[in-house]
Order: structure tokens, then sequence, then C-alpha cells
């Protein structure tokens, strides 16, 4: 019997730890303040500095973006939208989308795996017939179901992470899915991104000018106004809506096809 509780406890704790340790890394992250620092502020007023270091050590610098785009994702920080530019700023876009695409589908992996051993499995347990008939559903066309959920941005990303966890999908669909889905929108604003350099430099400009006027209060007379919103453009996610629906037409056609079979 207690070699039995003790097996209970370990099988617990390695199905739960993974959980916490996220949950204390988000914790830290924003009791520190770190999120606020993921702005197009923080990389604009230290946009010289940060070239000069890319420049003497890329491959270095590529790699530190990728660990901090994989924990923001890992973490679900916000701010993702801010590194994907930054990322078009500071490397161009050549080099920031394959980095972006891996670091971030590998971070949506990591919390997809915590959620899937936490919840996942106990969930399938307790599945009422409802909920058994829509994890069916799901995982019967889940690559379009989640390519649709990826292409389309008004799903929060973290949001989409943890659903296919808690409805059974496949680890291998999950990681194909995000890595296809997630491609249009980070093409789009790394390219956006990569020609920003004009504007930044033209606000690092202005900002230093109305400091030089007014120092004693520069955070109130001095607004540093880029937006990374401001990006994200109606005509943008129409085409990204497109795309969604686009990888919804062959769910649509089987289910056409299986009603005129039944008929």
């Amino acid at each position: 019997m207690r070699h039995q509780e003790i097996e209970h406890t370990k099988s617990s704790l390695r199905r739960w730890l993974p959980l916490l340790v996220l949950v204390a890394g988000m914790a830290l992250a924003y009791g520190m303040g770190w999120h606020g620092l993921l702005s197009l502020k923080t990389i604009g007023l230290n946009f010289e500095a940060l070239k000069s270091f890319i420049d003497r050590h890329l491959l270095a610098a590529l790699l530190l973006y990728m660990l901090i785009y994989f924990v923001v994702v890992a973490l679900s920080l916000p701010g993702g939208l801010v590194m994907t530019l930054s990322g078009g700023l500071l490397f161009g876009w050549p080099l920031a989308f394959p980095a972006t695409v891996i670091a971030a589908t590998a971070g949506a992996s990591v919390v997809f795996l915590i959620a899937k051993t936490s919840f996942g499995e106990s969930l399938a347990a307790r599945a009422t017939p409802w909920l058994e008939k829509m994890r069916h559903g799901f995982q019967r066309n889940a690559l379009n179901y989640l390519l649709f959920l990826r292409l389309v941005p008004i799903f929060p990303f973290f949001v989409v992470n943890l659903v296919p966890a808690l409805l059974g999908v496949p680890f291998r669909t999950y990681v194909i899915a995000t890595f296809l889905g997630i491609m249009p929108g980070t093409l789009a604003f790394v390219v956006t991104g990569s020609g920003l350099s004009s504007v930044i430099e033209a606000h690092n400009r202005l900002y230093s000018a109305c400091l030089e006027r007014a120092p004693a209060n520069s955070e109130t007379s001095c607004p540093y106004n880029v937006d990374a919103g401001a990006f994200v453009t109606p005509e943008l996610l129409a085409a990204f809506f497109l795309l969604g629906v686009v990888a919804l037409i062959p769910v649509a056609v089987r289910h056409w096809s299986k009603r005129n079979a039944e008929t």
C-alpha cells in the first residue's frame, strides 16, 4: 500500500510539476514587470545599441531573439506582435521569418504538451457525451480546424495553444498545423517590421528633441507614439480570414459529400 502511494505521488508530481513551473514563470514575469518591456518604444530607444550588437554577434543575437520569443509564447505573455515586428526590424525578414516561426512553434508546443499532460487526460476520462462528440468531430478534421484557428488572428494565441490539447488533438498534427498556420501572419509582420527603421529613427529624433525642450516631465510631455497594433489593419485581418476559410473548404466538402452519400 505504501509503495502504491509513493508511485501515485510520483505520478502526480510528474503530471503537475511542468504546469507549476509554467505558472511560476508567468507569475515571475508579471511580478518583475518584464512583460512591460515588450514594446516598440523599448526597441526603438535601444535601436542603435541593438543593431550594433547584432552586427558584431549575429548568430548569438538571433539565437537570443528565438529564446526570448520562445519564452514569451510558452509563458503566454503579451508581446508576440511586438516581437515579430522587432525581428523584422532588427534582422530583416529573410532571417526573422524562419527564426520566428520555429521559436513560436516550439513555445506553443510546450504549452500544448503541458496542458495535455495536466488536463487533457483527466478531461478525456470525465468527458460528457456532448464533449466526447465534439472531441471526435474536432479530431477528424483537426489539421483543417487548427489551420483556421491559426490563420484567423481573432483568437488569442494562448487559447489556440490550449484548446487542441484539451480536445485530444495528436501532437504531430498540432505541430504541423501551428508551423504552417502561423506562416502567413509571421511573414506579413516581419516584412512590415523590416521597413520600420526609418519610422523608428524619425521617432527617436523627435523624442530626443522633445526631451531637450522638456527634460523635467519627459514621460507625459514627450510620448513615444509607435503602436504595434496600428499595423494590424482591417484589410490584413480580412486577408487572414479568407485564408482561414480556404482551410475549412476540405471540411465542408467532406461534410457535403457524406450527406449526399447518406441521401
